[in-house]
């Protein structure tokens, strides 16, 4: 049995800072879950992803984070994916 496609964004984790990066409409990686470009097509997401994971200079871990479409772009649609989307859950020391 296939697995339910959900609709989302590409997100993954910029290898050089760490940061939470989500890829955008031009297929650049951006820092805002609201910039990120909405996937609600099975085949352009795989694509996205392919492009995502052709990349491993820049981030690790792509994949496709569920979000819906809200008045202002990608919201998240998982716990998991807000608390991501807030920033770092530690403050470093000298921040």
């Amino acid at each position: 049995m296939s697995k339910k496609f959900i609709p989302g964004v590409i997100s993954a984790n910029d290898l050089r800072e760490g940061h939470v990066v989500y890829m955008n409409d031009a297929g650049q990686w951006v820092l805002r879950l609201s910039d990120a470009a909405f996937l609600d097509d099975p085949v352009i997401a795989e694509m996205w992803l392919d492009l995502a994971n052709a990349q491993p200079d820049k981030v690790v871990g792509a994949y496709l984070a569920p979000a819906t479409l809200g008045p202002n772009g990608p919201e998240p649609a998982h716990f998991r994916e807000a608390f991501r989307a807030s920033g770092p859950s530690i403050e470093l020391p000298g921040s």
